[in-house]
């Protein structure tokens, strides 16, 4: 269902592109970022009115939920209480929570990228029975009209539309517009010409991210910019969860504690869980198993645990996986190789991912 509700939505999302947006303040745009698209940028009282809406627990079905209770400011805009997303009633989702730092940029949202629109985006959670449960659009929208504060804050932010289905998608958009992260002692070093800003350390670990690592064939950097992402996706190993397919759930009792439980001891008659094959889901394309979004890497220090399903939980594990040339499978990217990488090797590369 959400499927065909996402293709409706970009449809109607692309009409208003161009409707009420302001142009990005290209003062406050931070080092080694592009230009903000303008599209996305909004107003101050759509950005106020994103925000308002971005930490509002009103917004799920049981008034339990926000976006920020999976997207934590203090921790990159993403969560490391849980190596997958908490949803409705206490449901594990299937996914770990992206880091929303510059995700204004992003050619695909979501890690199988579902969506192309970040106006359009906010919909999926709001309405996926497992994640925010609302039943549908319509009486989502009476409730917020029927609000005195969110009345004033809609026409204000959208005069003349007030509350509006694409109003609250374009709000939150503009809110994640301004989540912006640049300016680092690796952007002073490359875009600045401050070299000193980075210690001899961490350009070691530059030289094996572009260089022996091959990081920089995905997570890309360009002449004047750093995205660290190809816009793309791919199969790195990442366990492709036979465990799902075993008849039995995965429980998390606390951060990094899973137990894994068989349904029919626990007298549950729903199904396990189905497997997640990644970017495939929405293109049918056999290629495309297990492949999944390439992520930024901007504040990654912080986003931890990581990959999609937050399975590994430091920065040193992540680069231990590569090295060892991810996990094999049949649609395993021919880019993941051994790497061979030594420990002062993979001590610096560390190091100079802490410095982004």
């Amino acid at each position: 269902m959400l499927h065909r509700l996402s293709g409706f939505l970009v449809a109607h999302f692309v009409a208003l592109a161009c409707a009420g947006f302001a142009e990005a303040d290209e003062r406050a745009r931070p080092l080694g970022l592009p230009p903000i698209p303008a599209k996305a940028a909004g107003t101050v009282a759509m950005q106020k009115l994103g925000e308002k809406l971005f930490f509002d627990r009103s917004l799920s079905a049981n008034g339990a939920l926000s976006c920020a209770m999976c997207h934590i400011p203090a921790q990159a805009f993403a969560s490391n209480q849980s190596a997958l997303s908490i949803g409705m009633e206490g449901r594990s989702l299937r996914r770990n929570a992206p880091s929303l730092y510059n995700v204004v940029f992003k050619t695909y949202l979501f890690h199988d990228g579902r969506e192309t629109d970040l106006a359009a985006q906010v919909w999926g959670p709001l309405l996926a029975p497992d994640e925010m449960g609302n039943t549908g659009i319509g009486p989502f929208l009476e409730r917020l009209r029927k609000s005195p504060s969110y009345g004033l804050s809609f026409e204000a932010a959208f005069p003349g539309e007030g509350v509006s289905m694409s109003a609250v998608g374009r709000a939150i958009a503009a809110y994640e517009a301004t989540l912006l992260r640049g300016d680092s002692r690796f952007d002073r070093a490359l875009f600045g010409a401050e070299k000193d800003a980075l210690t001899a350390q961490e350009w070691r670990g530059y030289d094996v991210f572009v260089v022996k690592g091959g990081c920089s064939s995905c997570h890309r950097t360009d002449r004047d910019s750093a995205l660290f992402t190809d816009q793309s996706f791919h199969n790195t190993g990442v366990e492709f969860s036979s465990r799902q397919l075993s008849g039995n759930i995965r429980v998390e009792l606390a951060p990094g504690v899973v137990k894994e439980v068989t349904l029919s001891a626990t007298g549950l008659g729903e199904s396990p869980p189905r497997n997640d094959v990644g970017r495939f889901e929405i293109t049918r394309d056999p290629a495309d198993r297990w492949a999944y979004a390439t992520p930024m890497l901007r504040g990654v220090k912080d986003s931890w645990p990581y990959m999609h399903d937050g399975s590994l939980k430091t920065l040193e594990q992540v680069i231990e996986f590569y090295d060892r040339g991810g996990g094999p499978n049949p649609n395993l990217d021919p880019k993941i190789k051994p790497l061979g990488l030594t420990a002062e090797e993979k001590d610096a590369l560390a190091a100079f991912l802490k410095a982004l």
